[in-house]
């Protein structure tokens, strides 16, 4: 792209792609058995920390309802791509985790298609396209006002290496007083707060 061409990049230029490329994406995502509900909502398994993986923080990241969820959490369940648990501690929510099918089927994602292709780009290119999209997104929550389910390394009550001994760590999450591992950091967490 010439720097006339890039000059001339004004927003609708940018969204008609990107309305294009979701049109393209949930048509796909009815392949294979799975609808776009319970693709989305595999993919949120995938990303969620042990204090997101419960039907209310799926509810409120895909900002669908209740009844709606409950239904793709059923089908899912139904096909052998979730299971449910209680939560320990006594707390009344379910724990949703990925079976073994469930993470196969990712490994058959039609974003997956999609991520392969931005790993071809250019860095420069997909730090820049990563950052935009960012800002984009970070705007348009902040608009809704809606959680932005960020992760762990990136919000405020994160302590990189604060875990007491007494939790696992070797990180530690201040709100909810607990250890974190170096996976958990980089998951979604519902109370993600951004680190300014």
């Amino acid at each position: 792209m010439s720097s006339d061409e890039e000059d001339n990049a004004h927003g609708h230029m940018i969204v008609w792609p990107l309305e294009r490329l979701g049109r393209v994406m949930r048509a796909r995502e009815h392949e294979g058995g799975l609808n776009p509900a319970q693709w989305e909502a595999l993919r949120f398994l995938a990303r969620a920390n042990r204090f997101s993986d419960s039907p209310s923080a799926l509810t409120r990241y895909l900002g669908a309802t209740k009844g709606t969820i409950s239904q793709t959490l059923m089908a899912l369940e139904r096909k052998g791509y979730i299971a449910k648990a209680a939560r320990a501690g006594g707390r009344k929510s379910l724990r949703l985790s990925l079976t073994e099918k469930g993470r196969e089927a990712l490994s058959r994602d039609p974003w997956a298609d999609i991520a392969r292709s931005i790993d071809a780009l250019g860095g420069k290119t997909r730090r820049r396209l990563h950052r935009g999209l960012d800002e984009v997104l970070d705007a348009e929550l902040k608009r809704a006002d809606l959680a932005s389910f960020g992760v762990c390394t990136t919000c405020r009550f994160f302590r990189e290496k604060g875990s007491t001994g007494q939790t696992p760590g070797p990180h530690f999450c201040m709100l909810f007083e607990d250890g974190l591992t170096e996976q958990d950091s980089v998951l979604i967490c519902i109370a993600h707060a951004a680190a300014h």
